[in-house]
């Protein structure tokens, strides 16, 4: 029979795909990936992770000159726009694909540019920019071909005041009011974004809360802070009918609301790259969103044949992506997957102020019924927090109030991404290791944002020594 051309072929070179690309090729296997477009990286790298966080940052930055005594004067002259942000941006993804590209030249691993389709089981057609078409065969696949913005038919996303959260990036000017369609994890980080540039933002949020996934106490702090630096939020509405017009776009919703803006972000939902693709020559069905139905080996219904990342929808995580695409391509090549490793997935939210979350919130420990305790620390006590003039904000830690187990981590404000690995790890010890007592008995540097641990910590075991009429003397140190 036959050889095919290689081992493993990787269709997409997002997060998912180069981690499997990355994982087989260290295993010594002939390693193919095929890019729809003629960089790598992906829409992570090129729409999505990436500028959308470094506009956060560029954003952060004019910010915390505006607010500090003494840059304030210098910083008010200063008159960035959105174009500005997106090239800084696009400074920022030129190193990332060069950085990435070397990933692959390293490695050994041949890249082809183009659209891919499924012919059968083992073969793929790349059809290049200029009509030429590759034929591909190989042992396995890996389909890491990500998503897209949903685009509902009754928009027209081709006028030049519609934009979704990957054309967004095109805009040339910051208007001076947006409204944005949909409240979830995008929508809400480009409404900070939009706001801290001076634009009016409408936020229109399909449902009852922001970011519903998150703790309750995070929720009330985002909406707040996004409402008191000027975010008009308006829950529970549907759109009925968006009319462009040459000075604008009119949002009709079906409550009878009509909201006017220099221009409308479609940010609700997203598509799975699947059209075109050839699934129905091999017998994958797609569900309804576009996503491909996995096991828990990130097996498609052929068995040769594993899908990972965006296009199998929850968590659509960058991080999570590519450590999916790592144990589906351990799994096709030694029959074992660690997919446990991302049952906890870290969850970053980069809006001002940052959210970061692990593990379980309030309301589901107390629908399964388990005896959890909070420890709070307010970053308004902390030395470092005031230093930075970053004082909004807080880290919360629920832990097992029998065993002092660390349970979950929940953070809002400056650096929330980066304080939440520390908690991350010591939720992932085993036994008496992973206790809140490690924050108590450790001692941080100081002023540091971590020590918020030990003032979280300590914050929870006092309560639990007071409701067991214990004396916390012996636990805090008396105040001087």
């Amino acid at each position: 029979m036959k050889r095919h051309d290689y081992d493993v072929l990787v269709i997409g070179s997002g997060p998912g795909g180069e981690g499997a690309a990355m994982k087989s090729a260290k295993e010594g296997k002939r390693v193919a990936v095929v890019e729809r477009y003629p960089q790598l990286g992906g829409a992570c790298t090129h729409w999505a992770t990436i500028p959308s966080k470094t506009l956060r940052h560029t954003v952060g930055t004019l910010m915390d000159l505006r607010t500090s005594p003494l840059f304030r004067e210098c910083a008010t002259q200063l008159d960035v726009t959105f174009a500005d942000l997106v090239r800084t941006a696009n400074t920022v993804i030129a190193k990332q694909v060069t950085v990435r590209t070397s990933f692959y030249d390293r490695n050994h691993v041949r890249v082809f540019h183009g659209r891919a389709k499924l012919k059968d089981e083992h073969t793929v057609e790349v059809t290049r920019e200029d009509s030429v078409v590759e034929t591909i065969t190989a042992d396995s696949m890996i389909l890491a071909v990500g998503g897209r913005p949903y685009r509902p038919p009754n928009v027209d996303f081709s006028h030049p005041r519609i934009f979704d959260s990957d054309t967004i990036l095109k805009l040339d000017h910051t208007p001076s009011s947006i409204t944005i369609y949909g409240a979830g994890v995008v929508g809400c980080e480009y409404a900070s974004i939009f706001r801290n540039l001076g634009a009016k933002v409408n936020l229109i949020n399909t449902r009852d809360k922001l970011l519903s996934f998150l703790d309750d106490e995070i929720i009330d702090a985002l909406a707040y802070h996004l409402r008191d630096g000027g975010v008009l939020i308006r829950n529970n509405e549907e759109m009925k009918r968006v009319t462009p017009t040459d000075d604008g776009v009119v949002l009709s919703l079906k409550s009878g609301k009509k909201l006017r803006s220099d221009v409308l972000l479609w940010a609700n939902g997203r598509t799975g790259n699947t059209d075109g693709l050839g699934l129905d020559s091999v017998g994958i069905e797609p569900n309804g969103r576009g996503q491909i139905e996995i096991d828990e080996s990130y097996r498609t219904t052929v068995p040769h044949i594993y899908a990972v990342g965006d296009v199998v929808g929850f968590p659509s995580l960058a991080s999570a992506a590519y450590d999916q695409g790592r144990f589906a391509a351990n799994h096709l090549m030694f029959g074992v997957c660690d997919a446990n490793l991302v049952e906890n997935v870290p969850t970053g939210i980069y809006t001002m102020p940052e959210i970061s979350s692990v593990g379980p919130t309030e309301r589901e420990l107390t629908d399964a019924q388990v005896p959890y305790e909070v420890g709070h620390a307010l970053f308004r006590s902390l030395a470092r927090a005031q230093i930075t003039g970053s004082t909004v904000g807080m880290l919360k830690l629920l832990f097992h109030r029998e065993t002092m187990q660390v349970l979950a981590i929940h953070c809002f404000g400056y650096q929330a991404s980066e304080i939440l690995h520390i908690g991350q790890a010591i939720m992932s010890q085993k036994g008496d290791a992973n206790s809140i007592m490690y924050f108590i008995n450790t001692t941080f540097n100081y002023p540091t944002m971590a020590e918020a641990y030990r003032v979280a910590a300590l914050n929870g075991y006092n309560r639990v020594r007071e409701l067991e009429g214990l004396d916390t003397e012996s636990v805090v140190p008396p105040a001087p």
